[in-house]
């Protein structure tokens, strides 16, 4: 009864953090420009981190949140002709498209590539490349409609997780630290 009435009060209370943990989005992709490394959380835990490459120059990554808009299997690359499961297609075996700078999902991607010592270096024309088998597992885990948010911080994949609402964030007046 008296614990009953202890979890009545603490909901009342002004210590507790009415609408301050935002509702979990699953899954949800983070790119850190800085540290050339891609996050991906679902069920509101990071379950991989993956080495990237970005832009050759800063502004050509855009940064902002998204919203994936297209996915492709052996993609097709459009500024060469060169089609798709091509050894020399330097958008390697997948495509996840999103739609930075009001593009429609097939201008900017997280894909693979055809030259994997490009991986954790500052070399794309603005998409966000992985090795091809490391796209081929993301790519089974993102659906259409995922958020994807591209940023340069300094901040732990944790810290960027909780801000943008995709991980729980952990409060010393939470329920669960007054009923262990």
């Amino acid at each position: 009864m008296l614990s009953n009435l202890l979890v009545f009060i603490l909901l009342l209370s002004p210590l507790w953090p009415i609408g301050e943990n935002p509702i979990v989005g699953d899954p949800f992709l983070i790119v850190n420009k800085k540290i050339n490394e891609l996050a991906y959380i679902n069920e509101g835990q990071i379950q991989k981190i993956y080495k990237i490459a970005t832009g050759k120059e800063a502004d050509l990554t855009p940064v902002g949140k998204f919203t994936v808009t297209v996915k492709a299997v052996n993609p097709y690359y459009r500024k060469k002709d060169i089609p798709g499961g091509a050894k020399e297609n330097p958008l390697g075996t997948r495509w996840i498209g999103f739609d930075a700078e009001n593009t429609d999902g097939r201008t900017y991607g997280v894909h693979g590539n055809n030259n994997p010592d490009s991986i954790g270096r500052y070399i794309t024309q603005g998409c966000i490349r992985l090795y091809n088998e490391e796209v081929e597992e993301l790519f089974t885990h993102i659906p259409i409609g995922t958020q994807i948010v591209i940023v340069s911080s300094d901040l732990t994949f944790k810290k960027l997780g909780q801000e943008y609402g995709a991980i729980p964030r952990e409060h010393p007046h939470d329920l669960k630290y007054f009923l262990q």
